[in-house]
């Protein structure tokens, strides 16, 4: 045998660099090694960035500082496989920092990882790429870009990737994107929809996360929710929400299907499958806090539309909300609460809410009332107050379990809303008689003046509207006086807040009605307030407008004077003065005021009264005299006006006047004894004209006799007729003058004046008229002109036929007793100077 020879290893190239290992400690060398010309020391580069990126965030920065983004972006597009994956992983991961996204952006670089999700590339490379494109995303320019490279197509594809890391990437991706419009509807298109449903089967909790957020946003848009019940996912949605080990993705589901129930069709839908019931009796079981949370969260979204909340009632809505009330946690309260505000907006929940399981509802709500929980107590009482909103059997039920107090001690809680709400509560409960008087009982006066002080604005509004409620009870309004919220509530009236000034206006209105109410009112201003209030275009309201308008009515002096009309609803009544006329903006000065002024030569204070104060008012004599009567009933001859009054009646007068003013001296004694406080005197002459008006006139067939009687016995009284053309001479200011004097006042009784013109005898006449029951109006011209109107039937005229009754104007002055149509040019003459 011949001996082995041994192979000789031919050396190497001499043009051919020895391989030399090299092992790396510092980032900058691994940086510069990634332009190098070899495959093999670009992927180990491209690895070794990736594995020290992934570490932390401070690495991310520091490959960003040594300038690794540009050379990875350049081997994304490497031909060597092994390269081009490597890079990409190291790419996805530096793509999580925000500075590395910017620099990203500017070398335009997410074509190019777009690219690397095509189905060509391997599964690495579609998990780091969708990676990237993910935390791209997060910048609404990125998002623009990636939408107009057609990158919403791959990202769908890849959410039916085997690899769940693919899947979770891509969706996530698409999660961000669908926060801009265009792509939420570019999912639709694209037919992204099942893709997601079917992630919701996914063994990856993570992945089902990202797919309900998905599903969350998507559905904002109807069409997608249209495309969403077509791929029946209404129904996966259902199913996801009975499958107990999804508990802790229940609440993301809810958010998608809160969603889908803003259509009808989608509860009609769910209806028909029994979804609907399937989705009230999942919210009276589950015991996990924030899904139930969220469960009357959707429940209260849902049924704000009517069509939709009638196929929630019909699955019995209201009981699975009674049974959130009774949860530990506070938020479910709160939520469970509020949607029960919600569906109180329908009167059909208003009328079932009380009938579940015996009333319970009402009673877990008041018992909420008293929660030590701040927002529990603010939901609690919204859901009453919405609950008893014109519903007088939900307003019983509350007093039977005993909600008055609760309600009346939340009106001193902090929370505004609160406060708020359980003034609302109670302003409703005060629609019942009975029970506004025990709540009244309870202090619910005082306990809303509180309130009056807020600083803000809705709890002042509905304070103010809850106090009108409770003013139509005298022992309201008295305790409203005595604890000083009558001050509080006329500066509301100030109120930059239309709300607030609307409620206050709405109080003072009801308080109106009450006279000494209203006398406090307008001392502290309220009638001046609302006088600067209605001459603003801006300020005022109708409230504003009717509240000064009931004040007037029970101030018949300040209205006589502010508007020169009294109609005939406006009875004057004893302490009626008429001041003159009063410009809109000028103040209203009181009897006591007016009593101050020194004695002058302006137009006299004309004061109707016939009694003293704090005196009860005595009847008037009954005359019984039928020459009399048949005097009064008679227009006085031509010859008897002249000459005046009979010899009789003179006497009787000089005594009356000696009478009068002996009382006067009295009264004015008493002035100074009582710093100044004016007590009317009694008119004796006027207490005698009421005692012949009610015995003559009174008894009369028709109104049209007793208007005419009266108008002669007035003209009568004040110096019988005066010819229109000398009207001029007819004197009457001497005679005031003289009065004026021995009274040293200018305010003057109506009986005293004996010479009177058209403004004298209008208030005379009014002031009977009055007494007697004859309706008539009091109406201000100009130039001390003043007239009485009518309205009377017109007589049937021959044929039958029957006419409305007409306007007419009394001459007091001319022709005492003729009546004129108030459009005809006599009136008009009567009215001018």
């Amino acid at each position: 045998m011949g001996k082995k020879v041994k192979k000789e290893v031919e050396p190497p190239p001499k043009d051919v660099f020895d391989p030399v290992g090299v092992e790396s400690k510092k980032a900058q060398t691994v940086v510069l090694m990634l332009s190098s010309p070899e495959e093999e020391v670009l992927t180990k580069a491209c690895e070794a960035v990736y594995k020290f990126s992934e570490k932390c965030e401070e690495n991310r920065s520091t490959m960003l500082e040594l300038g690794a983004v540009e050379p990875l972006f350049r081997l994304l597009g490497n031909e060597d496989k092994m390269v081009r994956r490597n890079a990409c992983m190291a790419f996805g991961v530096l793509a999580e920092h925000a500075e590395v996204r910017k620099v990203m952006r500017k070398i335009e670089c997410i074509p190019a990882v777009l690219a690397l999700l095509a189905p060509e590339e391997d599964t690495i490379c579609h998990e780091f790429a969708s990676l990237c494109i993910s935390n791209m995303a997060q910048e609404f320019t990125n998002k623009v870009i990636i939408f107009e490279q057609s990158g919403l197509d791959s990202l769908i594809r890849l959410m039916a990737s085997p690899d769940p890391d693919v899947q979770k990437n891509s969706t996530e991706a698409l999660c961000r994107l669908v926060d801009d419009f265009h792509s939420r509807a570019a999912i639709r298109e694209l037919g992204g929809v099942p893709p997601l449903l079917d992630l919701l089967k996914s063994e990856y909790p993570a992945i089902q996360l990202v797919a309900l957020d998905t599903l969350t946003k998507i559905t904002l848009d109807a069409e997608t929710r249209a495309a969403l019940r077509e791929a029946e996912g209404l129904e996966r949605l259902i199913e996801f929400l009975g499958t107990k080990e999804y508990d802790d993705l229940h609440v993301n589901a809810l958010h998608v299907l809160s969603n889908c129930l803003e259509d009808a069709e989608s509860i009609l839908e769910l209806q028909g499958t029994g979804g609907l019931q399937r989705l009230m009796q999942f919210t009276s079981e589950t015991t996990i806090p924030d899904v139930q949370q969220y469960a009357a969260k959707s429940i209260s979204k849902a049924t704000k539309y009517a069509e939709n909340w009638k196929m929630f009632h019909e699955n019995e809505v209201e009981k699975a909300l009674v049974t959130l009330l009774g949860a530990d946690s506070a938020s479910v309260q709160v939520a469970a609460a509020q949607a029960i505000s919600a569906i109180s907006e329908h009167t059909g929940s208003k009328d079932a809410f009380c009938k579940v399981e015996e009333a319970r509802g009402m009673e877990l709500l008041v018992k909420l009332l008293g929660s030590e929980n701040s927002d529990v107590k603010e939901a609690a009482a919204l859901a009453v107050s919405n609950l008893t909103t014109t519903h007088p059997s939900n307003c019983l039920e509350v007093v039977e379990h005993s909600g008055i107090e609760p309600l009346v001690h939340l009106l001193a809680e902090q929370k505004d809303g609160a406060v708020a709400n359980a003034a609302v509560a109670l302003a409703n409960l005060a629609g019942d008689e009975i029970i506004r008087m025990e709540v009244v009982r309870m202090g619910v006066v005082p306990a809303l003046i509180q309130p009056l002080k807020s600083s803000n604005s809705l709890v002042v509004s509905k304070a103010c509207l809850a106090l009108a409620a409770f003013m139509c009870d005298s022992d309201a309004r008295s305790e409203l006086r005595s604890n000083g919220g009558l001050d509080i509530l006329i500066k509301h009236l100030n109120s930059d807040n239309d709300d607030v000034r609307r409620g206050a206006a709405w109080a003072v209105l009801v308080c109106g009605g009450d006279p000494p109410t209203a006398t406090d009112i307008c001392k502290l201003g309220g009638l001046e307030i609302l006088q600067e209030i209605n001459q603003s275009v801006s300020r005022q309201n109708k409230f504003t407008q009717a509240a000064m308008d009931k004040l007037l009515d029970s101030n018949l002096p300040a209205k006589f004077a502010l508007t020169g009309y009294l109609g005939p609803d406006n009875a004057i009544t004893d302490g009626f003065f008429d001041a003159g006329p009063l410009r809109p903006d000028s103040r209203f000065m009181s009897l006591d005021e007016l009593n101050t002024r020194e004695v002058n030569e302006k137009r006299p204070i004309l004061l109707v009264n016939v009694q003293p104060q704090e005196q009860q008012s005595p009847q008037p004599p009954e005359v019984e005299s039928k020459t009399e009567t048949k005097a009064a009933n008679q227009k006085p001859s031509k010859k008897e006006l002249a000459k005046g009054k009979s010899k009789a009646s003179k006497e009787k007068e000089e005594k009356q006047k000696e009478e009068e003013m002996q009382l006067l001296q009295l009264i004015l004694q008493q002035q100074e004894g009582e710093g100044g406080s004016y007590h009317p005197p009694m008119d004796h002459a006027l207490y005698e004209y009421i005692g012949e008006v009610s015995n003559k006139i009174r008894p009369m067939a028709t109104t049209r006799e007793q208007v005419v009687a009266l108008a002669r016995f007035v003209a009568y009284k004040m110096g019988g007729p005066v010819e229109r053309g000398k009207l001029s001479t007819f004197s009457y200011e001497l005679p005031i003058s003289q009065i004026k004097y021995e009274l040293k006042s200018n305010i003057l009784p109506i009986g005293r004046v004996k010479t009177g013109i058209h403004y004298h005898r209008a208030l005379l006449f009014k002031a009977l008229a009055d007494r007697i029951a004859v309706p008539c109006s009091l109406v201000r011209g100009e130039y001390n002109r003043a007239w009485n109107e009518v309205v009377l039937n017109v007589d049937d005229t021959a044929n039958g036929a029957k006419y409305p009754p007409k306007l007419y104007v009394v001459d007091l002055m001319h022709i005492p007793g003729r009546l004129m149509e108030g459009d005809s040019s006599e009136a008009v003459q009567y009215k001018k100077l």
